[in-house]
C-alpha cells in the first residue's frame, strides 16, 4: 500500500511539473509550434490529459477493471504531488522550464 502512495505523489509532481507524457509530445508540440510558453504549454498538456484520462477509466470501467481503492491509493497523493510539481514549475522562469523539458526528451 505504501507502494501505491509514494508512486501516486511522484506521479502527480512529474504530471504537474512536466505534463506527463503530455511533456514528451504535446509541450515541446505545443513550444514549437505555437505561440504557447512553457509554463502555458504544460498547463495545456494537463488539461489535456484530464480528458483522455476521464475517457480511458470510462472505459476501463465499462469492462469492470478499474479498482477504486487501489486508483485512490495513487490518486490522492497524485494529487498532492501535483500541488508541489505545479508550485515548483510556476518558480522556474520560462527558459529553465523549456530546458528541463529539452533535458527530458
Amino acid at each position: 500500500m505504501a507502494r501505491l502512495v509514494a508512486i501516486g505523489l511522484v506521479a502527480g509532481v512529474f504530471s504537474s511539473l512536466f505534463g506527463v507524457g503530455g511533456g514528451i509530445v504535446v509541450v515541446p508540440l505545443l513550444l514549437y509550434l505555437t505561440s504557447a510558453r512553457a509554463h502555458e504549454a504544460a498547463a495545456i498538456s494537463l488539461g489535456g490529459i484530464l480528458v483522455t484520462a476521464i475517457a480511458g477509466v470510462a472505459l476501463y470501467a465499462i469492462r469492470g477493471e478499474v479498482r477504486p481503492e487501489y486508483a485512490a491509493l495513487v490518486g490522492v497523493p497524485a494529487v498532492a504531488g501535483a500541488f508541489v510539481g505545479t508550485r515548483v514549475q510556476q518558480e522556474l522562469s520560462g527558459r529553465a522550464l523549456t530546458l528541463a523539458f529539452a533535458g527530458g526528451i
